[in-house]
């Protein structure tokens, strides 16, 4: 199946997803992600501001902060087609939301790329070795292949949005781990269950 029609198919699987169910669900993702070693250990985390029918990861971020780790989320260029992270300190901050609905801090501080420990990134879908389906603008993927960035990258979604197979491309870049809310699966071998 090509990428088009995988996405209208994962795009129609998360919009069936009841509201309640999806508030529930990314809970349980959240508690997941938080109870991994490269969460806990992580000293500065990128996550993301969910759209409506993605995993909502406001309790993670939340808990980061709690932790004390620095917490940044991307601020999307749609012009330039690129990612800078953005340092936030609230949930309540000012944000502009673009035709996509891909919401963006006003106000934040970028943050180095080598500052990053762990970056935690949407997608339509995910298999099981890390290869990830994003919307189709491959800001994820030129993010993932800078070579600033070492931080460990994780892919964050529900149970449902994992599927046999992503077609992939030479500009794919997958993620090391991923989480939903029913399992961690570690695709990456340098990046082990334990560390």
């Amino acid at each position: 199946m090509d990428k088009k029609r995988l996405r209208q198919r994962l795009q129609k699987r998360l919009v069936a997803i009841p509201s309640q169910r999806r508030s529930e669900k990314s809970r349980n993702a959240c508690r997941n992600l938080v109870s991994t070693p490269q969460f806990q250990n992580a000293g500065a985390i990128m996550l993301y501001l969910s759209l409506r029918q993605e995993a909502d990861v406001s309790e993670a971020i939340q808990y980061g902060w709690q932790l004390g780790k620095e917490v940044c989320v991307p601020d999307i260029s749609c012009n330039k087609g690129c990612i800078t992270p953005v340092l936030i300190s609230s949930l309540e901050s000012s944000y502009s939301a673009g035709v996509s609905g891909l919401r963006n801090p006003l106000n934040g501080v970028p943050m180095a790329l080598g500052e990053i420990d762990l970056v935690v990134a949407p997608a339509l879908g995910f298999d099981r070795v890390g290869n990830r389906l994003g919307r189709g603008g491959s800001y994820y993927d030129r993010f993932f292949a800078n070579a600033e960035l070492k931080a460990s990258k994780c892919g964050f979604g529900f149970a449902e949005q994992i599927i046999d197979s992503v077609p992939m491309t030479a500009m794919d870049v997958p993620v090391d781990f991923l989480v939903t809310d029913e399992e961690v699966i570690y695709c990456n071998q340098n990046i082990v269950e334990g560390e």
